[in-house]
């Protein structure tokens, strides 16, 4: 198993345990808290591969499934259900920061400019919370707080630069991701966002 398939199933997992914990807080049902783990895990690796010209990754590996599966299976075992706290955003982090590594890894395997590396990198780790949010009914992350894809913007940069200086390929995926993972957390932790827009007065 390559360091490429182990990130894309943790990021799988990660990311539909956020999304079923997210609509089982939203009081869906079995069938809605399903499907949005499956919109929030495996949306953004596809369009990436649909971008890449690649098969979907949900219907060419099982373990996909499997994870998935999982993910449903545990959240629907706890039946507490409690507000998005700290454990989740940490979560959603692992999930942003292993993701964005994954996008661009591939995107590099498969010679893509840097350009294209650092926004295959961005939209394989923001697409999935950005529908789960949709599908949700709640305001999406990704658009008013936590720098989410500043955040995964700031990794895949890190993954091109890293590469243009001939770094190990693992070396720089791993580094890409926790660049991914301090930035998220500094701006939970500080309160960072990017600058609203303010209407000039009439």
């Amino acid at each position: 198993m390559t360091l490429l398939h182990i990130l894309d199933l943790l990021s799988v997992f990660v990311f539909a345990l956020v999304g079923a914990r997210v609509a089982a807080d939203r009081r869906l049902d079995y069938g809605g808290i399903a499907l949005v783990a499956i919109a929030a895990s495996v949306s953004g690796g596809t369009l990436r591969n649909l971008f890449l010209g690649l098969k979907p990754i949900l219907i060419t590996d099982p373990w996909v499934i499997g994870s998935v599966i999982a993910a449903v299976a545990i959240t629907l075992s706890v039946r507490r259900v409690t507000k998005i706290g700290k454990t989740l955003l940490i979560m959603d982090t692992l999930g942003l920061a292993i993701a964005t590594a994954s996008g661009v890894q591939l995107a590099h395997n498969l010679n893509s400019p840097w350009y294209a590396t650092i926004i295959l990198g961005v939209i394989t780790a923001v697409t999935g919370g950005l529908l789960r949010d949709v599908l949700c009914q709640v305001e999406p992350v990704l658009l008013h707080r936590e720098t989410i894809g500043t955040s995964s913007l700031f990794g895949a940069i890190a993954f091109v630069i890293l590469i243009e200086f001939n770094v190990d390929v693992t070396i720089a995926t791993i580094s890409g991701g926790v660049v991914v993972a301090l930035v998220r957390m500094l701006s939970i932790q500080f309160d960072l966002n990017l600058p609203k827009f303010q209407q000039g007065e009439k």
